[in-house]
């Protein structure tokens, strides 16, 4: 039978309010009461929602929506030099990480190739979970917060990478591994010339008009987000390249508080998600193995960050804020270890094993930021910012 789709808007939505009232009045993060809905309400918990993956496509969107309103955020020359600095300490901590999980998955009697992914799995931190709790005018505009933003830019490219060397290894990808390098720039030019020539004289004689501008921003960061997929590259980079070519623009602030209500409809449905392809049956296989990982990650990647980072923050705190918020794996992860299964590259089991992961440094290091660092979603007014 179809699953219908008002009834799963229905209980996701209805689901998340009564579920964020409890953890607003136990003073939990939000983000947690949408990941345990999905648990509960999902093929794995009590059946309600039986066929999850049909969400899928929708709450990609909030991340989509999520790196176009950072980029509007964001001035060219100021991206440009924060890449600079970040892309050696995005290739060295991602060479760690790997290291890390190579090396535990191997001593837990995983088979090399299952190491071989899980630790490819193990050196990207969450786009999501990094940028929802960034407060985006407050530290978004410091010198940590935007090398935040070119860490995880360039950990983007290194899953796709990645996710086209998985493809090489099972003889399934037509796409070579030196496109993206060459799409980029191509992507960053064409988008110039757009914004220069036609959506900036547009915006110039129709900026009375806000629905017109709604309607301009939402067209701009789909259309540049299928044309980034279409050469090779993600969805989310060609967003996020989408914002930054218009924040030039004089109602890109305008831009970005209108689409925020949208972003957060899609980013509950990507947590629920999430919480529904958790199998709760065979978790326990994987439980030790999840939590020694989910150890090393939370551990680890503060401190690696905290020591790559600490010659460019201006304070040694500033260099822990970002070291917590981006100690966690990533939904390129989730992603990774999906395409592996698929080609019978991974076992079923070390598959949970990088779910199982995700979930528990998801919702850990969701709580160190919440309770101890500013951010949208913070129960205390002292850290609340947005």
């Amino acid at each position: 039978m179809p699953q219908d789709i008002v009834f799963s808007f229905f209980l996701i939505f209805a689901g998340a309010l009564v579920l964020a009232t409890i953890a607003l009045y136990t003073r939990q993060p939000v983000l947690i009461a949408y990941i345990a809905l999905g648990a509960i309400a999902g093929p794995f918990g009590m059946g309600w929602i039986e066929h999850p993956d049909a969400l899928n496509d929708m709450a990609h969107i909030g991340i989509i929506f999520l790196l176009f309103l950072l980029g509007l955020d964001m001035q060219p020359s100021a991206l440009i030099a924060v890449l600079r600095k970040a892309t050696l300490v995005a290739l060295a901590s991602s060479l760690v990480f790997f290291a890390c999980g190579f090396g535990i998955t191997s001593a837990l009697g995983y088979s090399q190739t299952d190491a071989l992914i899980v630790g490819l799995a193990l050196m990207f931190s969450s786009t999501i979970i990094g940028l929802k709790l960034l407060p985006t005018t407050v530290l978004h505009h410091k010198h940590s917060g935007e090398l935040m933003v070119g860490l995880l830019l360039i950990q983007d490219v290194i899953a796709i990478l990645t996710l086209i060397l998985l493809g090489v290894m099972q003889g399934t990808s037509d796409i070579p591994v030196w496109q993206p390098f060459v799409a980029l720039p191509l992507l960053v030019g064409g988008c110039y010339l757009v914004v220069k020539m036609i959506l900036l004289p547009l915006i110039s004689r129709f900026d009375r008009y806000q629905e017109y501008l709604f309607i301009m921003a939402i067209g701009w960061c789909l259309a540049v987000a299928e044309g980034a997929r279409a050469i090779g590259l993600s969805e989310e980079i060609g967003a996020f390249i989408a914002g930054v070519t218009l924040a030039t623009s004089p109602i890109a602030q305008f831009m970005a508080i209108s689409l925020k209500p949208l972003r957060d409809f899609f980013l509950v449905m990507f947590f629920f998600t999430l919480g529904a392809g958790v199998n709760l049956g065979m978790l326990g296989d994987v439980l030790l193995g999840a939590g020694l990982l989910a150890a090393a990650v939370l551990i680890l990647k503060p401190i690696t960050f905290r020591v790559l980072l600490g010659r460019f923050s201006e304070r040694s705190g500033l260099a822990w804020d970002v070291g917590f918020r981006l100690g966690q794996i990533s939904e390129f992860s989730l992603l990774i270890g999906f395409v592996a299964l698929e080609s019978a590259l991974l076992s079923e089991r070390a598959s949970l094993l990088i779910q199982a992961t995700a979930i528990i440094t998801f919702v850990i290091s969701s709580y160190i930021v919440v309770f101890n660092y500013p951010n949208p979603i913070a129960v205390s007014d002292r850290l609340r910012r947005d």
